[in-house]
């Protein structure tokens, strides 16, 4: 099979040492080339959920689901360490394939069948991108009201382009130090809100629900799951030989932890504030600390974002590659769409009215639910069938290899995996009848991935060949 590079420098480069801007896309990382590590892992997945849309979704459990603090935080720890598991074991996988995460599917789903996850991954994380603009450029409106936020989102977009360029070198070391100034920052805030004096009633206000207790569970899980399309995108770089459970345990750390501790802050916020501007409460909470705080979290929102560019570009790109078999793009494509999506995700977040964000963010959940069964099929098939061992160079065949380009079956399973979650769904527009009887509890999710494993386990035994399963 004969492969192409956009460019005839990227390959005459090389990287036998680590250049100052990364030149792979979305092809294999020769093994000479794994210089990564599972402290950067880490650190990118301890930054990642330091931001204000997590300190938001945090205090749902005692705002919406008004639960007492106890009860949310627990809910939280549940939620994100089960979800944590789905999402970390994405992550083994790129060591050991040394491609990006919606590349796999190709082996799942064939090479042209993977389209369709793919293209919900790309605006997925495009998605994730714009709603990070916005929040970000109202935290800092919240600390200096004068500001516009106009100006905070074209900065934020300039910013994230120089990150993007580079790659991922330094998108890690900036999420890295983001999160530890965040981190500092969070700690402090729960601490000046605590020392402040908390009324005595407010930690046990609100009442423990069933309803709310499992649907703040289905919150801190899905937050964890959403990740899984792009985890093997930053572990990629790790040796294949001995990288796969630091991949793992990297990034289950990094991310768990760093979302329990912004989660719990929202939830401290959320009895204590008593309103819905959750942001607006934090600051109004941490007194004299409220502008470093705001500030903090505006910039992390801006300059993390570009975790999101790169990952979205890498999926575009492979949608691109899917119609265009035996070309890998090399640094100016990933330029050319790294541009693209920042000038598209700038000019939406401008656009943006008022009611803009939680349109949006009913757009981005549905999305989610369509992830669900992808995930589960990846995962059964790379564990249980495959047990790693894949053609990688098929990924990037016209004809798919033995993946092939339309795998019948697997679409099947996931079309089924997307139909039985519709009577589960808990949405801000749609409520499916199963879960009104169960007075709301969101367990599409988990029917997702039980229903799309266990289905498409027996299939793809029966599907597979022998030397495909060896």
């Amino acid at each position: 099979m004969a492969i192409t590079s956009d460019t005839h420098s990227a390959d005459a480069v090389g990287e036998s040492s680590p250049a100052l801007i990364e030149r792979h896309t979305i092809g294999p990382i020769p093994d000479a080339e794994r210089t990564g590590s599972a402290l950067g892992v880490f650190g990118i997945w301890l930054g990642v959920n330091m931001l204000p849309l997590t300190v938001v979704t945090g205090a749902l459990a005692t705002t919406v689901f008004a639960l007492p603090f106890g009860w949310a935080v627990v809910a939280i720890v549940v939620g994100n360490l089960v979800g944590g598991v789905f999402m970390a074991l994405h992550a083994s996988q790129g060591p050991r394939l040394g491609v990006p995460q919606m590349i796999q599917a190709r082996a799942q789903f064939g090479t042209k069948g993977a389209a369709l996850v793919v293209l919900v991954a790309t605006v997925m994380f495009a998605g994730f991108f714009i709603s990070n603009l916005i929040v970000g450029a109202q935290s800092l409106r919240s600390a200096f009201p004068s500001v516009d936020p106009a100006a905070t989102i074209i900065g934020a977009t300039v910013a994230s382009m120089v990150i993007t360029v580079f790659g991922l070198r330094l998108i890690k070391a900036v999420i890295t130090l983001g999160a530890v100034v965040i981190g500092l920052l969070v700690l402090l805030s729960a601490g000046w809100i605590l020392a402040s004096g908390v009324p005595t009633d407010s930690l046990s206000s609100g009442h423990f629900t069933a309803t709310g207790f499992v649907s703040m569970i289905a919150v801190g899980a899905v937050w964890q799951i959403a990740y899984a399309p792009y985890v093997s995108d930053y572990s990629r770089y790790l040796p294949a030989r001995s990288g796969a459970k630091p991949a793992f345990w990297a990034t289950y750390g990094g991310s768990v932890l760093s979302t329990l501790v912004v989660m719990a802050l929202g939830c401290l916020i959320g009895v204590v504030s008593h309103g819905d501007d959750v942001m607006g409460g934090l600051g109004a909470l941490t007194g004299d600390l409220a502008t470093i705080v705001l500030i903090g979290f505006a910039l992390a929102s801006g300059l993390s974002n570009a975790g999101n560019v790169y990952c979205a570009t890498l999926n575009a790109l492979t949608l691109v590659q899917t119609f265009r078999s035996g070309w890998i793009p090399a640094l100016r494509g990933r330029l050319v769409t790294s541009g693209l999506v920042h000038v598209v995700g700038a000019v939406v977040a401008l656009a943006a009215t008022d009611g803009f964000i939680t349109s949006f963010t009913n757009f981005i959940t549905t999305l989610l639910y369509v992830l669900i069964p992808w995930s589960a099929i990846n995962l059964v098939d790379y564990f249980i069938v495959q047990q790693g061992h894949y053609d990688v160079g098929a990924f990037f065949a016209a004809d798919g290899g033995p993946y092939g380009t339309w795998n019948v079956p697997a679409l099947a399973v996931y079309l089924v995996g997307l139909a039985v979650q519709v009577p589960f769904a808990v949405l801000s527009f749609y409520t499916g009848p199963v879960a009104e009887a169960l007075g709301g509890i969101d367990l599409a999710w988990f029917v997702g991935l039980v229903v799309s494993g266990g289905l498409f386990l027996p299939i793809a035994r029966r599907t597979r060949t022998p030397q495909e399963a060896q």
